[in-house]
């Protein structure tokens, strides 16, 4: 169908690198432990609309510009490391005067929709993503199909959705878990700096990624 085989192996290798620690599934982690079940459902809501982003640029064809040209790739590369650094030093030097004793209230709308943002930015402006999608798919497509562009589609939603699932499956484990743990606000602060000190690791990192050879 469409060109596409060996769809169960493609489904079994997206889940394991679904489940691979990346900014992602760190970033749902830090928003589900530092809040409710509701933040890391945004955020992983925001998650796998970029995800979509780069299904339909590689449909498209859009994809293959970050692979040929060094230009667009390191200016992706460069905006995303900067992108993950400022979420860094945002948990690091965040003002905390939460009490012990606060009720955890329903988060409102505007802080929603922020983590909805910083999900689907993390995702969006993470050129090695699109590589991925360029380098990884092809090889369950038949070079002969004349459906390139549908199966593309097709394979990225089953990876959006093995990916959802997997997100789901991760925020119900740390929800679970921060209910028996009950961490305190202290704990919680060391956490989210933890998770800060790692952002801007992950952002340096991708900072000194090597842009693709063009020859």
């Amino acid at each position: 169908m469409l060109g596409i085989h060996d769809l169960a192996i493609f489904m079994l290798s997206g889940l394991i690198l679904n489940m691979t620690p990346g900014p992602d599934s760190l970033l749902i982690v830090a928003r589900t432990a530092g809040g409710r079940w509701q933040q890391g459902a945004v955020t992983a809501l925001g998650i796998s609309t970029g995800t979509l982003v780069h299904v339909l640029a590689a449909a498209l064809g859009l994809s293959a510009i970050l692979a040929t040209s060094a230009m667009a790739f390191t200016v992706v590369k460069w905006v995303g490391a900067l992108y993950l650094i400022w979420l860094g030093l945002s948990a690091l030097l965040k003002r905390r005067h939460q009490t012990p004793q606060a009720p955890v209230t329903r988060a409102r709308p505007a802080r929603l929709r922020t983590l909805f943002r910083q999900g689907f930015l993390t995702n969006v402006l993470n050129p090695k993503v699109a590589l991925f999608f360029m380098a990884f798919m092809p090889q369950f497509i038949d070079p002969a199909s004349t459906l390139k562009p549908l199966a593309f589609l097709t394979l990225g939603l089953t990876f959006d959705v093995v990916g959802t699932l997997w997100s789901a499956v991760l925020i119900a484990a740390v929800t679970l878990g921060g209910q028996r743990l009950r961490p305190g606000v202290r704990l919680k602060a060391w956490l989210e700096r933890g998770v800060g000190v790692m952002f801007v690791a992950l952002g340096v990192r991708l900072a000194l990624t090597r842009t693709p050879s063009l020859a």
